[in-house]
């Protein structure tokens, strides 16, 4: 039995990642580099490569990535600072298990962005737990995200759902054994999602498989 589901944020709760994104890709743009976003969606997405290595493999010197991803950062987060959408069907979906089961948040953001995203989007309230990467040593796609929400919740795998919209993301669900959902956006859609639970089209798809 169902008793907990744990969402990812970025991509899947809030439409953060095309944000990030696009900043990412105009920035790069701006120093004469094209970036994709198959090429974002796999190597940076699924593969859980950093901005730095990408811009590396793109033949930027040390002081121009540095230049990047400086300005990519503050024009993110006065992004962050306006509403940030949430994907399809998130508020209805979230609405109708409140109450009914545990919900929380696991995500490699850092607390004080998942906060701020959530208090712009109105989200703030609806979690049970927030685990960020300011709670772990390791980042998805290691299961010690995942773990550490099992140990606070003190519930098995088996008594939760997880729902990620990446290839890291299930990933970390999968090897804590966590069976896991995958709704994939834009970025993530070229990936492969080989040990998913199901994939969805939109949040709401979830409800099929908690055996109400």
């Amino acid at each position: 039995m169902i008793k907990a589901i744990l969402w990812d944020n970025d991509g899947l709760l809030v439409d953060s990642e095309s944000i990030f994104f696009e900043h990412t890709r105009a920035v790069f743009a701006e120093f004469g580099f094209e970036l994709s976003q198959e090429y974002w969606g796999i190597e940076y997405l699924g593969k859980a490569r950093h901005t730095r290595q990408v811009a590396e493999e793109f033949g930027m010197v040390p002081d121009l990535i540095d230049r990047v991803i400086s300005l990519r950062d503050r024009r993110f987060l006065k992004a962050l600072h306006r509403s940030v959408p949430l994907r399809p069907k998130v508020r209805e979906t979230l609405d109708m298990l409140s109450g009914r089961l545990k919900q929380g948040v696991v995500t490699g953001s850092p607390r004080e962005k998942v906060e701020l995203m959530h208090r712009s989007s109105g989200l703030a309230g609806y979690f049970d737990l927030i685990v960020t990467h300011d709670d772990v040593t390791e980042a998805k796609p290691h299961p010690e995200p995942y773990l550490f929400a099992l140990q606070i919740l003190g519930l098995k795998p088996e008594n939760v759902l997880a729902v990620e919209d990446s290839e890291r993301g299930l990933a970390s669900a999968y090897a804590a054994g966590i069976p896991c959902v995958v709704v994939p956006n834009y970025l993530t859609r070229v990936q492969r999602f080989e040990h998913a639970h199901a994939i969805e089209e939109d949040v709401s798809g979830v409800l099929t498989y908690l055996g109400w």
